[in-house]
């Protein structure tokens, strides 16, 4: 089992609530910060973290509701990931400066996400100091050819079956982008599989609103597709935090 807490990280809007998980795996590790999707800091998130650090990545995921409410959070989180700036992208990388300050980290830091946590993987990729980036359903902006180009290494999955703007076309997409800017990637997309495929949340994290809003985007978990995206993050994720990524530097890079 691995060691998992509840902690705090300090932002510029105060103490940030987060969730931590090691490894058992002796140290050094690579971090991963985990952004969560619109449902927050759910049972469901905690699980993705305590796999990755299952996998020897010592992780964390941050409350970016910590600072308001989810509405109110959800506005500025939505016109940040928009502008790719703003105080949400100020609190995720106070989340990865934690983590290159922690002892047993080898300041080699990726990041994960979901639906909407996927799009900030997404644009996390390019100058927000990540070694490399996985991008589950997050879409595919209609500019992202112009600042991708310098991205860290990408591994994408998305469901073919999801017709949302997250989805299967912007999934083909992005694949094709990167392979034109000749950045390191790995993009899949799972037929028949639906939006949200690798989420499974627990009852008691759904409200009526969570519920309407999987019913509308036609969420629906798929063990198969999540083994084998797991499966094809973490070979990615060893590779380019592990085996190839860069020397550790210092916490204040």
């Amino acid at each position: 089992m691995v060691t998992t807490r509840d902690l705090e990280i300090e932002t510029g809007r105060g103490p940030m609530p987060a969730y931590c998980a090691v490894p058992t795996a002796p140290p050094p590790w690579p971090g991963v910060v985990v952004v969560h999707d619109f449902s927050g800091m759910g049972h469901d998130l905690r699980a993705q973290v305590d796999w990755l650090a299952s996998e020897g990545f010592l992780s964390v995921a941050p409350d970016l509701y910590h600072w308001g409410s989810r509405l109110g959070c959800l506005r500025t989180i939505m016109r940040d990931i928009g502008q790719r700036q703003g105080p949400t992208f100020d609190d995720i990388e106070a989340a990865r400066q934690w983590l290159r300050s922690q002892p047993g980290c080898t300041g080699t830091v990726g990041v994960i996400g979901f639906c909407m946590g996927g799009g900030y993987a997404l644009a996390l990729a390019e100058g927000h100091g990540f070694d490399a980036a996985s991008v589950n359903y997050g879409g595919c902006p209609g500019d992202a050819e112009e600042w991708l180009r310098d991205a860290c290494p990408i591994v994408g999955s998305y469901g073919d079956a999801d017709h949302s703007p997250l989805g299967g076309a912007a999934g083909r997409r992005l694949g094709r982008l990167l392979t034109d800017l000749e950045v390191p990637h790995d993009v899949k997309v799972y037929g028949g599989v639906r939006h949200g495929f690798m989420n499974d949340p627990a009852p008691e994290d759904q409200t009526v609103l969570l519920r309407l809003l999987a019913r509308i985007s036609g969420m629906a978990y798929d063990d198969e597709a999540t083994q084998d995206a797991r499966r094809r993050i973490v070979a990615f994720f060893d590779r380019h935090l592990r085996d190839d990524g860069p020397p550790a530097l210092p916490p204040d890079r």
